[in-house]
């Protein structure tokens, strides 16, 4: 396996703003989950791609947590970015600021880890650069990693053997 050169966190960082509309929302006047979901999956996929600077596929979603709703005429900020790697996935963080345009009230939402894998031309696993954190966030994100890959991998293998069983 070639060691590539680690990459910052920085040269994955992505940001969307939206502002939320009515057909964004449910009959609560909420943003619709599924919605934001896309939105940070998106996201999610754009940081790996920058990271990977390739072809990138949705491995899993974890740890998703709503922490507050999503009003109409608010706005959010989905912002992404490659957390730590393994050999060819990539964990990204994502979190969601809602804010009040009127007030100014600003207050995080949302967050989840996304694994994504990135594919060479033939559509296999292809090797990823580790990553460099640089704030005090990303470095405690990145040591953070490990652990929770070991968690994701465990999940998958425990899934797989119960699928097994009910076939």
């Amino acid at each position: 396996m070639v060691m590539l050169k680690p990459k910052a966190t920085s040269e994955s960082r992505t940001l969307m703003t939206q502002l939320i509309f009515p057909q964004d929302t449910n009959h609560y006047d909420t943003m619709f989950g599924g919605k934001l979901m896309e939105y940070m999956d998106k996201v999610a996929a754009i940081a790996a791609m920058r990271h990977a600077r390739g072809r990138v596929v949705t491995a899993s979603t974890d740890s998703l947590d709503f922490l507050a709703p999503i009003r109409i005429g608010e706005v959010i900020e989905v912002e992404a970015f490659v957390t730590w790697t393994s050999r060819s996935s990539m964990e990204i963080y994502v979190s969601v600021i809602s804010e009040n345009l009127y007030s100014g009230e600003r207050q995080t939402t949302v967050t989840a880890f996304f694994t994504f894998v990135a594919l060479d031309d033939s559509g296999k696993p292809t090797q990823v650069a580790p990553v460099e954190p640089e704030t005090e966030k990303e470095k405690a994100l990145f040591l953070s990693a490990p652990e929770r890959y070991a968690l994701r991998k465990q999940r998958k293998q425990e899934r797989a053997a119960s699928t097994k069983k009910s076939d």
